[in-house]
């Protein structure tokens, strides 16, 4: 059964639980981010329908060609506090953005994302705050300060479960999750501001934790839904940015994400352009990420968390025109079949 984007299109199905993303990515990485939610969503899902609203801020700059997409397919978030109480999403997911500035406070999209923080205290029944955006909410729910490691926090981090909670359940007690960042929050200033961890790394700290408030706020300093060559990605664009001296240390190789051979090619390749930094050693680096062989630890227990978060959101069902739907496995799509199979085609 098809779902669509349009709220008001006459093919929606009446039964649906209604998911609000609001992508402040890069330009770069704005339609994988779309393409990993939507992929995960439909794991967690099953046959319960889900649709998906993407949401933009207004102050987030784009390039000619990304800023017709938010045109085509995204609704302003302005929107959203225009939205009569029976069409407000039944949950959000926010993402982060690499900043442009050492406070966070001093981005330019800080004052939408201040009324959109207070917006879900009030009206959503739970919100998940993705990586950058869990760190720009805490600092302006509670003044925690993020703080920035020795060195970049990258790979598949093995996280303990540390406290019992519904979004854990059926997920096993140590779980693999990718991390990309150079910042963390310290658990002990999550637990004095009344926030609950519930998932930990010894190697790269807080993982997911938890704040129940009107509504259940949810956050991961991890990326639970990354696709399999998403680290690989990254990499390859840091070595770019190395060799191009646009950035001065050679970026690390992700924890526990490659198999050995990649590995020793690889260190073989950042030996040489530590030597004599030349841009041409970018494609020894393409050639063997080419080959390498990625296993997918992770989306396993990803999929599992979600399924667990939108169970949470179908079971506080508070508008009477809409029932609660059966949870069992569900379709997410966009708009239209056509652009659903866009998404997944690149």
């Amino acid at each position: 059964m098809p779902v669509f984007l349009n709220p008001k299109h006459p093919g929606r199905p009446r039964r649906c639980l209604q998911i609000g993303l609001v992508n402040n990515m890069a330009d770069a990485a704005m339609e994988a981010t779309e393409r990993q939610f939507l992929t995960l969503l439909e794991a967690a899902a099953g046959d319960v329908p889900v649709c998906l609203t993407l949401y933009a801020l207004p102050e987030v700059e784009r390039q000619a060609e990304s800023q017709h997409r938010v045109e085509s397919l995204y609704m302003g978030i302005e929107r959203l506090w225009e939205l009569p109480p029976e069409q407000f999403p039944d949950g959000l997911i926010v993402t982060g953005r690499e900043p442009l500035t050492a406070d966070l406070r001093d981005e330019a999209y800080w004052p939408s994302l201040e009324r959109l923080l207070a917006w879900t205290q009030m009206h959503a029944r739970s919100t998940i705050w993705s990586c950058l955006a869990a760190h720009a909410a805490v600092l302006a729910l509670d003044g925690i300060e993020r703080v920035r490691s020795q060195h970049k926090q990258f790979g598949i981090f093995t996280c303990e479960q540390t406290a019992p909670h519904a979004l854990l359940a059926g997920a096993p007690a140590s779980l693999r999750i990718p991390h990309s960042r150079w910042n963390g929050l310290a658990a002990d200033q999550l637990a004095a501001k009344g926030y609950q961890v519930l998932t930990y790394s010894g190697a790269s700290g807080v993982d997911t934790f938890v704040k129940q408030d009107a509504g259940l706020f949810v956050f991961f300093q991890g990326h639970p839904e990354y696709e399999s060559h998403t680290l690989l990605r990254e990499y390859r664009r840091d070595t770019a940015r190395y060799l191009k001296g646009e950035i001065e240390s050679y970026p690390l190789l992700p924890v526990d994400y490659f198999d050995d051979d990649t590995e020793r090619s690889l260190r073989e390749i950042e030996t040489m352009a530590r030597a004599s930094r030349r841009e041409r050693l970018l494609g020894e680096v393409s050639a063997v990420l080419g080959r390498a062989r990625i296993d997918n630890t992770w989306s396993g227990a990803a999929a599992v968390i979600y399924r667990n978060w939108l169970h949470h959101l179908n079971s506080r069902a508070r508008r009477a025109d809409i029932p609660k739907v059966a949870f069992r496995s569900a379709k997410v799509a966009l708009r239209s079949r056509s652009e659903r199979r866009q998404l997944r085609a690149r």
